[in-house]
């Protein structure tokens, strides 16, 4: 080939190139232009500074080489005298580069197979380019394939501009693909690596159900119905909540659709899973029922501290609730975002019981009451000493059988109670060499001073070392099990936020930040808690 080659066919070349990579032709020029350059170098010297120029209309190819204007020329290939340079152009100044024409040449087999790898390299980065950028805004979205192989369980799929991988993990179970076969799954994740961009996809994505239900129901599709929430034990079982957003459209029939064609399409697809489709509710209670169908519940008892709920159901619909292998109430946690814990109407009375046992046992032994007062007030919701202590005096008194002298002395005996406790910490406190100022921490009771001797924690400076696990403790995986590390504070119910605010305020008193900083680092926690 030499550089006079016939010029049409070059364009030729490059449009053809363009079309079959889907690329752009002046990416496909400017790689023709790299190898006629490399090329040009291997001729003329590699310390040369050659550039080729491809004509985009006529196919004309120019090549020059640009030499750097010196006082001393060093080298003839690389540099000019300014003298030399003026002659060409008399503006020329010390450093600025002269471009000097190259006559045309033949290129040998080696510059030819050299210029060759060159184009077929800026070509593939290209193609790889413009596989990142297409399927990268096409994360979320379903996409139809044909399977090319399959390597070691991962099904490799050609997607016609480009190949995609289904992981093992990500294949419905007992689902197999041989080559050949059409595939549909959903794309997760695109990423770009130096062996070219990965497309991973996905059969048991939760998503992968919500993107088939908006294929198949027009009304999710134009967003008249929403899908809130999506759980699934893929290839078995999968939960599915709605809610429209016009209320004269059910959100589960027109799911089901006449004759539950739309929701089989769905079932179809996912080789039989089974789906039930919840409707929606804003109020937490009512979804949780609503995502424990087909179980009754009869009564809810949300914790939000703690983000559980107790839900109560018939004796004979206990099974049912819970699933097999806990499936259906493992579905339900999922879909609403609840810890949600099971039992019957037994189970909570027996438990009821117990607890208000415990209370009577509790107002007894700490206030030196009888039996029947201790059970009055544990009926009554009373649940504490301190909630007795500090309780509105006419809340005691208007408890059937008591009167004001009554209320009087079991709020007195109450505080007594509670003051004895609080010397019995401070007294534990200061034989444990706890530090007075560090009381002073906003939420640190006696106990906790107490709790943090134990822990050696004396010093307001030793809890503003402490990280938050040192106080609610944390877990670990060893040996395959999960074990459990107690914190300073373990069985105090202490949050990690309430922890970790006890700890910026030791920092505080400790003069370790100061109230801007502590500002900054609240809003930093506040960011990242939303994202």
């Amino acid at each position: 080939m030499a550089v006079s080659a016939n010029r049409l066919e070059l364009l030729q070349i490059a449009d053809a190139v363009a079309r079959e990579k889907v690329i752009d032709r002046q990416i496909v020029l400017a790689a023709m232009e790299d190898a006629i350059a490399k090329a040009g170098r291997a001729r003329y010297g590699a310390e040369t500074e050659v550039r080729a120029e491809i004509h985009p209309k006529t196919g004309e190819i120019r090549l020059s080489r640009l030499l750097l204007v010196m006082d001393e020329v060093q080298n003839t290939s690389t540099d000019i005298s300014v003298e030399d340079a003026r002659r060409r152009n008399p503006a020329a100044q010390v450093g600025d580069y002269i471009s000097e024409t190259l006559p045309p040449f033949d290129f040998g087999r080696i510059a030819a197979q050299s210029a060759k790898q060159v184009i077929v390299q800026k070509v593939r980065e290209a193609e790889r380019e413009r596989q990142y950028l297409e399927y990268k805004d096409r994360i979320g979205d379903i996409v139809n394939g044909l399977v090319k192989r399959v390597e070691y369980g991962n099904v490799i799929t050609d997607l016609g501009r480009g190949e995609a991988i289904v992981r093992r993990d990500e294949l419905l179970p007992r689902e197999v693909f041989r080559p050949g076969d059409r595939i549909r799954a959903y794309v997760y994740d695109v990423r770009s690596e130096p062996r070219g961009p990965q497309i991973f996809l996905s059969r048991t994505h939760p998503q992968f159900m919500a993107k088939l239900f908006s294929q198949e129901v027009p009304e999710i599709y134009d967003g008249i119905i929403e899908v809130k929430a999506v759980a699934r034990d893929p290839g078995s079982r999968a939960k599915i909540g709605v809610i429209s957003r016009d209320s004269s459209i059910d959100p589960v029939g027109a799911c089901v659709g006449m004759r539950g064609s739309r929701v089989q399409a769905v079932v179809n697809e996912l080789g039989g899973e089974k789906i039930d489709i919840i409707p929606w509710s804003p109020d937490e209670a009512t979804f949780i029922v609503n995502a424990l169908q087909p179980a009754e519940v009869v009564k809810v008892v949300l914790d939000e501290d703690s983000g559980k709920i107790e839900v109560v159901v018939p004796d004979d619909q206990l099974s049912l609730a819970i699933g097999r292998r806990g499936q259906n109430v493992r579905l339900a946690s999922q879909l609403t975002g609840w810890d949600i814990d099971i039992m019957t109407e037994a189970e909570e009375s027996e438990r009821r019981q117990k607890e208000f046992n415990e209370r009577t046992q509790i107002f007894m032994e700490a206030l030196d009451l009888d039996e029947v007062v201790g059970q009055l007030l544990a009926a009554e919701g009373f649940s504490s000493i301190e909630e007795l202590a500090y309780v509105d005096q006419n809340e005691i008194a208007g408890i059937e059988g008591f009167d004001a002298d009554t209320a009087e002395e079991i709020q007195s005996r109450a505080r007594e109670h509670l003051a004895r406790i609080e010397a019995e910490h401070d007294a534990k406190r200061v034989e444990l060499g706890v530090a007075d100022d560090l009381r002073e921490v906003q939420g640190v009771t006696s106990a906790m001073l107490v709790a943090f001797g134990e822990s050696d924690i004396k010093s307001v400076e030793d809890l503003a070392g402490c990280a938050t696990d040192d106080l609610t403790g944390w877990t670990e995986r060893e040996g395959g099990e999960t074990k459990r590390f107690p914190g300073a504070l373990e069985g105090f119910e202490v949050s990690r936020e309430e922890a970790e605010a006890m700890i910026m305020d030791a920092r505080l008193k400790a003069g370790w930040i100061d109230e801007a900083q502590e500002a900054e680092v609240e809003a930093d926690d506040t960011a990242e808690a939303e994202a």
